[in-house]
This record gives C-alpha cells, sequence and structure tokens, in this order.
C-alpha cells in the first residue's frame, strides 16, 4: 500500500498533469494553480533501491538547483511517535543530509481527508547553503515531545501545494515580485514628497508678509 502512495507523489514531483490533478481533485481553484507549478518546473525521482540504502529515504527528488532524499509516511492518525525502525530512519535521513548537505523531508499522506492530503516536513539539519538553504526556512521542521524528540505531526506540516509553489518560483517570479515592491516604494516616496511640499507650501502661506521678506535679508 505505501508504494502506491509512494507513485502518486513521485508522479506529482515529475510534473505529471495527470498526477497533479489526481492529488488536488478535492483542492480548491488556488491550490491547483500552485499544485500545477510543478509542471513547468520538474523534478527528476528515483526509488530508492531496498530498504538497506540507509538515510536514502523512499524517494529522491533531483533536480538542477535542489534535490532531497524523502521519507513517505501514510497513517490514518495525524501523529506518528518515532521509535525503533522509524527512529533509525530518523537518524540516518539526518546524518546523510549533514553529510552530503542535503535537506531531508517527510511527506506525510493522511488518509480519508478532503483537499490536500500530503503535508511536509523537514528534517533538521545543520550545513545547508545555497537555494536549499533559502528554501528550508520556509519548511516546518518536525516538532519536538516533551522530551525533546522529534515526531511526526500532520497538522504542523507545510501542505503539498504550498511546498511545490515553494520549489517553483522561477527568476522570472521573484523578478516581479521584486518589481511590484519597487513601484509600491517609489509610490509611496512621492506621496510623501508631494505631502512635504503640500506642508511647507502652507506654511508659507499662513506666515505674515514681514516674516517671510525677512528670509530674504542679508
Amino acid at each position: 500500500m505505501a508504494s502506491h502512495y509512494e507513485r502518486e507523489l513521485r508522479a506529482v514531483l515529475i510534473g505529471s498533469p495527470d498526477g497533479v490533478r489526481a492529488v488536488t481533485r478535492s483542492c480548491n481553484a488556488s491550490e491547483k494553480a500552485r499544485a500545477m507549478q510543478v509542471i513547468r518546473r520538474p523534478f527528476l525521482v528515483v526509488r530508492a533501491a531496498g530498504s538497506g540504502v540507509a538515510g536514502a529515504g523512499d524517494l529522491l527528488a533531483v533536480r538542477g538547483d535542489i534535490s532531497f532524499p524523502i521519507e513517505v509516511k501514510t497513517t490514518k492518525e495525524k501523529k506518528i511517535y518515532l521509535s525503533g525502525r522509524t527512529w533509525e530512519q530518523y537518524l540516518d535521513l539526518k546524518k546523510e543530509g549533514e553529510r552530503c548537505g542535503l535537506m531531508p523531508i517527510y511527506a506525510m499522506r493522511l488518509k480519508g481527508v478532503r483537499g490536500d492530503s500530503w503535508r511536509i516536513l523537514k528534517v533538521e539539519t545543520d550545513n545547508l547553503s545555497g537555494t536549499p538553504s533559502i528554501i528550508a526556512r520556509s519548511i516546518p521542521s518536525l516538532p519536538l515531545t516533551k522530551n525533546k524528540r522529534p515526531y511526526l505531526d500532520w497538522d504542523a506540516g507545510l501542505p503539498l501545494h504550498k511546498f511545490l509553489a515553494l520549489l517553483c518560483r522561477d527568476e522570472e517570479s521573484y523578478s516581479q515580485t521584486a518589481e511590484i515592491l519597487r513601484s509600491r516604494t517609489d509610490q509611496w516616496v512621492a506621496q510623501k514628497d508631494a505631502r512635504i511640499t503640500r506642508e511647507e507650501n502652507e506654511e508659507v502661506e499662513n506666515e505674515s508678509p514681514a516674516e517671510w521678506v525677512k528670509k530674504f535679508r542679508l
């Protein structure tokens, strides 16, 4: 059963239109539009060669600017506490992530829920750089129990459609955002200058003729 959901997630990440439509069927228009961005900037996704590859996760997503191992978890409960084999998986993901400068993630699929049923959580690592370090700031880490032990919480994760939008923003999108901000700043500066000029003119109009003339005396 787990392999079915691995294939479901893989179909999304490789940018398959049918795959994206399948997982967003019950999402709203905005969520669908965000998820569809992956079609423009897809990943090569390979399945880990067996459970004996420690730290490789279930899937490995690769693109020119970023790569990350993915551990897929499917559950009917919103929380999964790590112990035994699942705790060893977490430690291996963290170890390999830090060794190779990767951002390991958990993709958590909740059964029986409408809308976006996937949530993304990252494994905390200390040596990210470049694009992964920027993206990682917007992805929540695994929360901690009272004993400071990481666990999986579906409610704490980043919805898949937002994760895809985050991964697939291109330079044009960033340029458009920057241009909007510059335009708003210029508009604000122009309004401020106009207000100052107006206030100065009002001060001059309110001054008595004698006071106004004194300003021009040597």
